[in-house]
């Protein structure tokens, strides 16, 4: 019987290439994302209903979510593996001038709703010896101007991930933080309110990590033999490094 796994956020980026990586290898997909249309293609390019199952909701509506879930057609409700991909980053101003409103939504979205899909999800993995894989962030780990409210909530990502593996312990799950750096997928889009010309000089030149390559690393992870947990992967274009320390200088 194929392995089934259940993708947050999989209408573009990441979540939509490891779908494809892991139904042309076998797996059947559970995708879901606020936009249907999308959806339903995404579905029909995997191959359709025997091979994926599009859920289609608001990842921070829990009403919505446990709708959509328990509609679930049962041949894909053996779940193995968890990918908590859904995400987001709103703006790149500095807190004095960050909008509340946009700091509500990260933290709907980054935390709420991925607690509220782990617990749900947590007795199936349990009971299947599964997996769960939370897409966090460098910017959990080293803060830079504008990253306030995205960078805290990819650090509760992490340790969220820590904390909940020692939870498990002894019951064969497994549970794995990725923290990607520079990556080239629509989450710049989003970020910037759809500037087309800061996603362009962002990425130029930069040869950024690509979502397929999220993917490949999001099925060695998945795939390794059981008994071996990857606790955390923090993955970075070579082209990409740390920053020096900022320093404000008093005018002379």
């Amino acid at each position: 019987m194929p392995k089934t796994a259940l993708i947050t956020g999989a209408t573009s980026g990441f979540g939509e290439a490891t779908a494809k990586k892991f139904v042309a290898n076998g797996w059947k997909v559970i995708v879901t994302g606020r936009r249907a249309d999308r959806l339903a293609t995404l579905v029909e390019t995997l191959g359709g209903p025997t091979k994926a199952h599009g859920a289609s909701f608001d990842i921070r509506d829990e009403a919505a979510m446990n709708t959509a879930l328990d509609a679930v057609p049962e041949d894909f409700r053996g779940v193995d593996l968890l990918i908590n991909n859904a995400g987001l980053a709103l703006g790149t101003a500095p807190a004095p001038e960050s909008k509340l409103d946009d700091w509500k939504t990260m933290i709907d979205t980054n935390i709420t709703a991925l607690v509220t899909m782990t617990k749900r999800m947590l007795p199936t993995l349990m009971e299947r010896k599964g997996a769960i894989i939370n897409i966090s962030s460098t910017a959990a780990l080293y803060p830079y101007m504008g990253g306030n409210v995205y960078g805290a909530s990819k650090a509760f990502v992490k340790h969220f991930s820590y904390n909940l593996r020692c939870d498990v312990v002894g019951s064969g799950v497994r549970v794995t933080s990725v923290e990607p750096g520079l990556c080239e997928s629509e989450f710049t889009l989003v970020r910037t309110g759809g500037n087309q010309a800061a996603y362009d000089a962002l990425y130029k030149g930069a040869e950024a990590i690509q979502p397929e390559d999220i993917a490949e690393t999001l099925w060695w992870v998945a795939t390794l033999p059981p008994h071996i947990n990857i606790n955390d992967i923090e993955l970075m274009p070579v082209s990409q490094t740390w920053a020096g320390f900022n320093i404000h200088r008093k005018p002379a």
